[in-house]
């Protein structure tokens, strides 16, 4: 009996662990795509300083899709698939 109760939660935990895992890595893809896209952004203004203003509004829709896809994985991994 006591072997059906832990056969039977297995599969939850690998769940559980496996959408840890899902949200880890899109996490970390995430926060190095934002850091990426701020780096390029600031070389960008750098060389040129004239296009801050087209610079700054690129890199603010880059990293919203960046942020994007943080968001689809938290939404899978709290959504049991």
């Amino acid at each position: 009996m006591a072997a059906d109760a832990g056969a039977a939660a297995a599969p939850a935990v690998a769940a559980g662990v496996n959408g840890s895992f899902t949200l880890g890595l899109a996490g970390a893809g995430a926060g190095i795509g934002i850091g990426l896209i701020g780096g390029k952004a600031v070389e960008a203004v750098g060389r040129n300083p004239g296009a801050f203003g087209n610079i700054l509004t690129l890199g603010i829709i880059g990293m919203a899709l960046a942020e994007a896809i943080a968001i689809y994985a938290l939404i899978i991994a709290f959504g049991g698939r």
